[in-house]
């Protein structure tokens, strides 16, 4: 049976609607701005008469973008960084959570240790003394410099294991009679039963990597060892045209600055953007996990 609506909650709809029309747009028309600036010509891009359309259609920057060896090595590097560090931090993840979401009967000291955790949210070492104990264990100017010192996520870790204490404590207790092991009971219960909170957060974790630019800034002294983010911002903000070999002369001459900026842009933007429709299912549950029990 439907429901018929009164004039104030029509109208509520229709400004709800609007409102939402008008937030998504102003979201999406930047992208777009930036997506047709890669495909117009250098003249538009340079006269401003480029606006959420291509204009002169052409595929230059791309092709100027592929051919740069600064911009395919720092790519490759931040693939390396989200496979290996994603796979990194959720290790840690699940091997920490697990037993902070025993009781403090099953794990004595539960709380003083998840605590601990809970305090590095909110105070930190800063950057001069983490910058110094990457430079004194010797991960400078290594992949690992991007992936280790942040390994250990204090608030991911709280989200799951208030999720694993929302599991029945019952399936564990039969498991363990049955004759398993602890590690068995979280391989074979824990993780198939909390895949949505998984999700959700490698999808956090993977972003958090990929645009991450600041870490590889100051632990790389080679533009080659960029991470994608880091190199992008170099380029935005200092760019730097000398580096040009004589076969890219011609093509170069063909683009501007904003539309090669603009092709760089879209194609960092697009890999990450391509997780999202797979695993949107996930975000509003992710946003909810551990609130039920702190």
């Amino acid at each position: 049976m439907k429901i018929k609506l009164t004039k104030g909650e029509i109208a509520f709809e229709i400004c709800n609607y609007f409102f939402m029309a008008l937030l998504a747009l102003v979201c999406v028309l930047p992208f777009v701005h930036i997506l047709a600036l890669s495909f117009s010509s250098s003249a538009a891009a340079t006269q401003g008469r480029v606006s959420i359309w291509p204009v002169d259609f052409a595929l230059n920057s791309y092709q100027y973008v592929f051919q740069k060896k600064e911009f395919i090595s720092s790519f490759l590097v931040t693939v390396r960084r989200v496979l290996l560090g994603v796979s990194l931090d959720m290790a840690i993840l699940v091997l920490a959570a697990y037993p902070l979401s025993k009781s403090n009967r099953a794990f004595p000291g539960r709380t003083f240790l998840a605590w601990i955790f809970v305090v590095t949210m909110f105070v930190s070492g800063g950057m001069i003394p983490s910058y110094l104990v990457v430079t004194g264990t010797g991960l400078k100017n290594s992949i690992l410099a991007l992936v280790v010192p942040g390994s250990v996520q204090a608030f991911s870790i709280t989200i799951l294991l208030n999720f694993f204490r929302q599991i029945p404590q019952e399936l564990e207790e039969s498991a363990v009679i049955d004759g398993a092991s602890q590690f068995r009971a979280l391989l074979q219960i824990y993780l198939p039963l909390s895949l949505p909170a998984l999700a959700t957060l490698v999808v956090f974790d993977t972003v958090g990597h990929w645009n991450a630019w600041f870490d590889g800034l100051l632990y790389m002294d080679m533009r080659l060892d960029y991470p994608l983010q880091t190199y992008l911002r170099g380029v935005i903000v200092e760019p730097d045209f000398t580096l040009i070999d004589a076969s890219q002369l011609e093509l170069m001459a063909k683009i501007s600055s904003k539309t090669f900026q603009a092709a760089q842009i879209i194609i960092a933007t697009v890999p990450i953007l391509l997780i999202y429709p797979f695993l949107q299912k996930y975000f509003i549950k992710g946003m909810t996990l551990g609130s039920l029990k702190g």
